[in-house]
Formats: C-alpha cells, structure tokens, sequence
C-alpha cells in the first residue's frame, strides 16, 4: 500500500557503555527535512543520561495514535456531514507492566476537545459513533495491543 520510514542515529558520548552510563540521546529523521532529538523517557532512564527536553518513544506512539484518530475522525465527521473549525487533544499513555513480565504502553488516553462549525452538531450518541468509526478505521490503532480509550 504505502511505505513510511524514519531514520534513527545515535552515537556514542565515550561513557562507559558496558556499566549503561550513556546517553540515550538520539536523532529521529522523518525525511523530508522533519528530525527531532529522541531520548529515552527521564521516567525510565535517570538524567543526564537521558533528558526532558526530547521525544521519547512512548510520546511518539501515545502522538501517533492521537494523531491518526484525529485525521480519522476529520474524515468520518466530514463524510457524515458534519463541520470542524478545531480540534485538541491532550492524549496521555500509561507505561505498565503485563501479565507476562514486560513493560508496555498499556494504555492511550484521548482527550478531544471538538469545536465545531456550521449549524450542525452531533448528538452525543452520533459523537460517540463517530469516534467509533475513527478508531475502529485508524491505521495506528488497528496496528498495536495498546487499549484506546476516548474521554
């Protein structure tokens, strides 16, 4: 269908590596001039081998599943004729331990805030199947075990 890549690169700091006293620090490359720094969460990792100012990986996959729910449910709301002027979501993940042992993201929270246009408004039972459809048609979420839920 499609293809979509990201080039990661990290270097060695000279810290001693085999005691894990490293920087986690890291570029992200989307291509087409988009890089950010990554780090490891400070959460996970201790600072200074990790920092607060970069995007760690369990930010880039709770923005990921904000994201395509976003772009998602932009599409469904206009198929089903309803018009948006803003969106906002403040979407938060939970790092937990599964059953089995392994840590996780075991859960994203989204937290739209819809400002809508026009004279048409959903019902919250239309609002709620529209987010239905987003979710249940998001590219993300059909890609992960981690449990989506929508405040």
């Amino acid at each position: 269908m499609s293809g979509h890549r990201a080039t990661i690169a990290w270097k060695s700091d000279g810290a001693d590596f085999l005691k894990r006293r490293y920087s986690r620090v890291h570029g992200v490359d989307f291509g087409h001039g988009i890089e950010v720094v990554g780090s490891a969460s400070t959460q996970v990792v201790p600072k200074p081998f990790a920092i607060d100012e970069a995007v760690d990986p369990e930010a880039m996959l709770t923005a990921s599943l904000s994201a395509c729910h976003m772009l998602t449910f932009l599409d469904v709301a206009a198929r089903a004729g309803f018009q948006i002027s803003d969106y906002r979501d403040d979407a938060e993940g939970v790092l937990g331990k599964l059953e089995s042992g392994k840590y996780a993201v075991t859960r994203v929270t989204l937290r739209p805030q819809i400002t809508w246009a026009g004279d048409k408004r959903p019902t919250p039972a239309e609002l709620a199947d529209l987010h239905h459809k987003a979710h249940e048609a998001c590219f993300i979420s059909n890609s992960v075990s981690t449990e989506v839920v929508v405040e």
